[in-house]
């Protein structure tokens, strides 16, 4: 009998929220401004990675006005180690500027807000929204997009549609929570070319793993 997608759904965030109830960001942050930052330097990259460089970057740039005032080469002699440091010393630049002409020196809650800011798309406005202000959002990165689609959770074949899909289907209260869980799953068990199927608890209700048995049978 061919499990529906409620099922999936209930079975999937039942097990996280009994075996993941601590599950957070894995990026280092002393405020929603430096995570802004940190989120910002993390695309393409490796939150482990970023995480080394932000100490120092935080030292130096601890508030806004800082930043903005802040020359590119100054910039980009902190981040030269990170991916992309060229774009990304323009991005935060232009970002802390724009968030003391237009927001007051203050990184806004709202995702539509957040997106109006260089360097920040609609995944690094979601993360922003629902870590710092708890806001019912789904960010869909790689690792969500690829866990969403081999459990079942979504057929979506956009990033924009496995967002709609796991918005529709996750409570708003563990939407936060949930984004994390599928994160970390897809970072350390559900891995893009090798998933550790073996070890995992979602099995059960995994489509993915449902093919694979029934291929080995």
């Amino acid at each position: 009998m061919t499990m529906d997608r409620k099922e999936r759904y209930d079975g999937i965030l039942d097990w996280f929220g009994k075996n993941m109830q601590d599950a957070e960001t894995e990026l280092h942050y002393d405020s929603p401004f430096h995570l802004l930052i940190a989120v910002i330097l993390s695309a393409q990259c490796t939150d482990k990675r970023v995480n080394m460089y932000t100490p120092g970057i935080f030292r130096r740039f601890p508030v806004p006005e800082k930043l903005a005032e802040a020359g590119f080469e100054e910039v980009y002699e902190e981040i030269k180690s990170i991916t992309f440091p060229n774009n990304k010393a323009r991005h935060l630049i232009g970002m802390a500027r724009m968030l003391i002409d237009d927001f007051g020196g203050e990184v806004p809650s709202d995702p539509e807000e957040l997106m109006k800011l260089p360097g920040v798309g609609r995944k690094t406005a979601n993360v922003i929204a629902s870590v710092v202000y708890d806001r019912p959002v789904i960010a869909v990165d790689t690792h969500v997009f690829r866990v969403a689609r081999r459990t079942g959770l979504s057929d979506g074949s956009t990033v924009e549609a496995v967002e709609k899909d796991l918005t529709d289907n996750i409570p708003p209260e563990i939407r936060p929570k949930a984004h994390h869980w599928l994160i970390l799953h897809g970072r350390y068990v559900c891995t893009a070319r090798k998933p550790e199927c073996q070890g995992c608890g979602l099995t059960c209700w995994c489509r993915y793993h449902e093919e694979k048995d029934s291929e080995n049978k």
